[in-house]
């Protein structure tokens, strides 16, 4: 029995290798798988002019492989991302169009070790989520993360400005199963002598004034609006919400697999 794609799956394809396979593009690409960052950055990462790298961020682009948006903090900078769950797809669809077993299957997560309420194997993972308020994306972070990382994860949180929990954070991550409403609002400084695995932070300006941590950490950007910003501008805030949950739904997913990959490396050295 053989197997033919059609043509519009295999034109599709071969056009999709040819954008990704491009050596910039792949660069970029890298760059971006981990952690967000402004284009004069990737200009400098990526040893291109400016105007080679802003052209080929925009051939990924077109494709919504990579999303642009103006910093929060300087609105002269933009910031990159890549969008790794649509990439994912891309590379499932161009397997398949050669030969059916090669359809992209993404890697199982192994359950928390030693099973729920027993202390993992080895010690826990710790990350560290940033934004200025404390109040809403970085309190759903940790929050999301402690629910799928379970006992190999220690999830914290901080702002550098702290203030109160914003209702609809409480909503919303109620609505997906998870109380925060007992939260605590906490400053950085708590932090700062703690040793992480990773310290992420979630709005462009606590990128800016962010510390450094001892060991060092990994330091990962994720450029993610402010969904209160919507409220302030009169505007329903709870989509808002929502869609921000999503996406660190979304972003946590791929950190976890990059963290399993990384022990299980750490493991076999």
């Amino acid at each position: 029995m053989s197997y033919t794609a059609s043509p519009e799956a295999r034109a599709t394809s071969s056009g999709f290798l040819r954008l990704v396979g491009h050596p910039v593009r792949w660069q970029l690409l890298g760059e971006l798988a981990r952690s967000d960052r402004q284009v004069r950055e990737l200009t400098a990462l990526v040893g291109q002019r400016q105007s080679l790298t802003s052209y080929h961020l925009g051939q990924l682009r077109a494709a919504g492989l990579v999303t642009m948006r103006r910093s929060s903090a300087d609105g002269r900078d933009t910031y990159c991302s890549l969008n790794l769950a649509l990439y994912r797809e891309r590379l499932a669809e161009t397997g398949a169009a050669l030969h059916p077993g090669l359809r992209l299957v993404p890697a199982a997560l192994t359950p928390p070790a030693g099973g729920p309420g027993r202390p993992p194997a080895q010690s826990p993972v710790r990350v560290l989520f940033l934004c200025t308020g404390n109040s809403a994306r970085s309190q759903m972070a940790e929050a999301i993360l402690a629910r799928l990382g379970g006992s190999r994860i220690e999830a914290a949180s901080a702002g550098s400005h702290p203030k109160d929990l914003h209702p609809d954070a409480v909503r919303v991550m109620r609505e997906r199963g998870v109380d925060i409403s007992g939260a605590r609002s906490k400053h950085l400084r708590e932090f700062v002598e703690q040793r992480f695995d990773y310290v992420i932070s979630l709005c462009d300006r606590v990128r800016e004034v962010c510390p450094e941590f001892p060991g060092p950490p990994a330091m990962v950007h994720w450029s993610i609006p402010d969904p209160a910003a919507e409220a302030a501008a009169g505007q329903p805030s709870h989509p808002a919400f929502v869609r921000t949950a999503d996406e660190l739904n979304t972003r946590i997913q791929f950190l976890l697999y990059a963290i399993e990959h990384f022990q299980a490396s750490s493991e076999r050295s």
